[in-house]
């Protein structure tokens, strides 16, 4: 079950410059934002705990984005 509504991934693409947009594009798009989503917010939880915070905070998002 998709976590990001496909009206919004539409949206992302046609902000890049696409006019019209496939179902299955969007479905796919979405599929792929949310598998590097999943990984940057693990990176992230693993500097949370290396810095031994429950929370996560913005710059653990940040230094996990960058890796």
């Amino acid at each position: 079950m998709a976590i990001i509504p496909l009206a919004s991934v539409d949206k992302m693409i046609r902000k890049g410059g696409a006019e019209r947009v496939s179902e299955d594009a969007s479905r796919l798009l979405g599929e792929h934002l949310e598998m590097l989503a999943t990984e940057v917010a693990r990176e992230a939880i693993r500097f949370a705990e290396h810095a031994k915070r429950k929370t996560i905070k913005a710059e653990d998002i940040n230094l996990a984005w960058k890796m």
